[in-house]
């Protein structure tokens, strides 16, 4: 069955070419072409996956993409022509599950996107689950990480995290006192492979440390292990 992609782009000779090649490999795509009505159309179709272009008329995709994310499940990818590094630090932090360059030969954009909606369909298969094969929650000391409404507290204030902020908590949190490699995060978040230049794994990590008041220069909590990977603390919850 064909995935429905709802993608944002003003170019409409852009938008013709990639909403063809993806229509070849199994994905029904919805062009939009000004940002102002992407919330709209992203209502009406309910897609499986968004792909944005960051400069719109109307409303630009960074912005789309943070009122988007808390409400929109599915995968959020930044399809644009904007290469640099804090565009793409920004488009993270605002929730996107993928930064994706315009100038990515076709074949690997459709890979990436396969990849996010395999994790995407992934992830809403859990639900469907026998209540009593759930997972519980998880304490340590002063946090609490409850998978099954997505919550998380900690010294008793509801701390808010977008869906790929608390899928990596939960992650690391599975694994507690267990070194996680890069690799292993993004194939395990993303199912992507780590090519040893993705930094999207240390800009969430960071995010998440600030999130959870981590100290950034000397992390307690979330820990480093240099040439490793990342650590989460069994003692620094107290």
């Amino acid at each position: 069955m064909a995935h429905r992609v709802v993608f944002v782009e003003d170019d409409p000779e852009l938008a013709g070419l990639i909403g063809d090649f993806l229509s070849r490999h199994e994905m029904d795509v919805v062009v939009d072409s000004r940002g102002d009505t992407a919330m709209d159309t992203i209502a009406r179709e309910n897609p499986d996956l968004v792909l944005l272009d960051i400069m719109l008329p109307g409303k630009d995709g960074l912005t789309i993409c943070r009122e988007l994310r808390p409400q929109f499940h599915g995968p959020i990818v930044m399809l644009t022509s904007l290469d640099s590094d804090m565009n793409q630090i920004l488009g993270l932090e605002l929730g996107a599950n993928d930064y994706i360059l315009k100038t990515t030969p076709p074949s690997v954009l459709v890979a990436r996107l396969r990849a996010q909606l395999r994790h995407s369909g992934s992830a809403m298969a859990a639900p469907s689950e026998p209540a009593a094969t759930l997972p519980q929650k998880r304490i340590f000391g002063q946090l609490t990480i409850d998978p099954v409404n997505r919550d998380v507290w900690l010294t008793g204030e509801q701390i808010v995290l977008s869906t790929s902020d608390f899928d990596l908590l939960w992650l690391l949190a599975s694994h507690a006192g267990e070194i996680q490699k890069r690799e292993t995060l993004l194939k395990s978040l993303r199912g992507v492979s780590y090519d040893g230049l993705d930094r999207s794994i240390d800009v969430a990590i960071s995010r998440l440390r600030k999130k959870l008041g981590d100290n950034p220069n000397e992390p307690f909590r979330i820990k480093t292990v240099r040439n490793k990977g990342y650590l989460f603390s069994l003692s620094g919850w107290e």
